[in-house]
């Protein structure tokens, strides 16, 4: 249950920051940033219509096409990532009537790319996604063979291309801009999500150090018999992944124990198994 209310928690300020990113620096200042948002922002300048209610038409229509096309094994995450945007969006447009934080467009492009990659890190970090272009992606990905990347490039491509056509040269090249300051970004935040320590631990009072991690930590080890080259002294070898908050409450508990431990300490960008991310997640 606490795993849950965690998952949902973060996925829901994630489309948050994706919905501040949109209303009060990209649509106030006509910055289609790729995907269905931006598509929503030509839709919005042609007909009028509110890019909220776009948003949810078009993820309506596109999971119908998903589960038709190519069996639309989404989970209730993304649905509810994807549909909790478009509420969201509609919700400001309806009752906060947004304005541009800044019309200056370098900073508008760059504020609100850095603010949406963080949202946009922060639902696929918990295994879901907002929908949109992903779908249309999966979609052409199926039926004409071309790799997920290349087919998200195209979509936002054409959407780009949308932009400039209805916006100028100008803005549609800052949508382009923040199309990849938002692709590079969302793989730095994950990896920033993602980051463990991976603990190698040499000492005479293994056993204590072990009992530590398994009862207070709360995670696995594993356990290897070693001798010193030098002094030819049996040590144990402490092998663990912990997160960065447990490996400063391990580190302290370890000079406690045995001052003279010896520990390397390296990054991990992303860890698979039981206490971490499932393999078949």
């Amino acid at each position: 249950m606490k795993k849950y209310f965690k998952e949902n928690l973060l996925i829901t300020i994630g489309i948050l920051l994706t919905a501040i990113s949109l209303e009060y620096f990209f649509y106030p200042n006509n910055i289609a940033a790729g995907g269905i948002s931006g598509l929503a922002l030509v839709l919005n300048k042609i007909f009028g219509i509110s890019p909220g209610l776009i948003l949810i038409i078009a993820n309506i229509i596109l999971f119908a096409l998903a589960f038709i096309l190519i069996g639309g094994n989404f989970g209730g995450k993304s649905i509810y990532a994807s549909f909790g945007l478009s509420l969201v969006l509609w919700l400001i447009e309806k009752y906060l009537s947004p304005t541009a934080v800044t019309h200056n467009l370098v900073l508008a492009t760059v504020a609100g790319s850095v603010i949406s990659s963080l949202g946009i890190a922060m639902v696929f970090s918990q295994n879901s996604s907002t929908g949109g272009t992903s779908i249309i992606a999966k979609i052409i990905n199926k039926y004409l063979h071309l790799d997920i990347g290349k087919c998200l490039l195209i979509t936002d491509f054409i959407i780009t291309i949308l932009a400039i056509y209805t916006f100028g040269v100008d803005l549609g090249m800052f949508g382009l801009i923040s199309v990849f300051l938002i692709g590079s970004m969302v793989d730095k935040f994950i990896e920033g999500f993602n980051v463990c320590k991976q603990v190698f631990i040499i000492s005479s009072k293994g056993e204590e150090i072990v009992k530590y991690i398994l009862n207070e930590v709360d995670r696995g080890c594993t356990v290897l018999d070693g001798t010193g080259g030098y002094s030819k002294a049996n040590n144990q070898i402490i092998f663990t992944v912990v997160n960065r908050r447990q490996f400063i409450k391990l580190k302290f508990k370890i000079k406690e124990i045995d001052p003279r431990a010896f520990i390397t300490v390296n990054d991990v960008r992303e860890v698979l198994g039981e206490g971490f991310t499932m393999l078949e997640g």
